[in-house]
């Protein structure tokens, strides 16, 4: 337990924040799956709509360093290659 008052509400402002950051990258993992059954499905149109709303949340979890700027880079472009496979064929 912190012994001062800054370290307690240091405490405090570093469990809020796991908590946004553990949301953030949650969602983040929930549309990566969606996209993944849409690409099984071969729904293209879904799959599209849905790396628009991944992308879109990905950046966000970056700029609130969420998620660190390589990990938001390869997650991004995995699933932009995922879903152009099934625009191709």
């Amino acid at each position: 337990m912190p012994n001062k008052k800054a370290a307690e509400k240091a405490l405090r402002q570093s469990a809020k924040k796991e908590i946004k950051n553990k949301k953030s990258v949650s969602d983040v993992a929930a549309l990566i799956r969606k996209i993944k059954k849409a690409v099984v499905a071969k729904d293209q149109k879904i799959a599209i709509e849905l790396l628009k709303q991944v992308t879109k949340k990905i950046d966000k979890a970056r700029q609130k360093s969420a998620l660190k700027k390589n990990t938001a880079a390869r997650k991004k472009s995995r699933i932009s290659r995922l879903v152009n496979s099934i625009a191709k064929n």
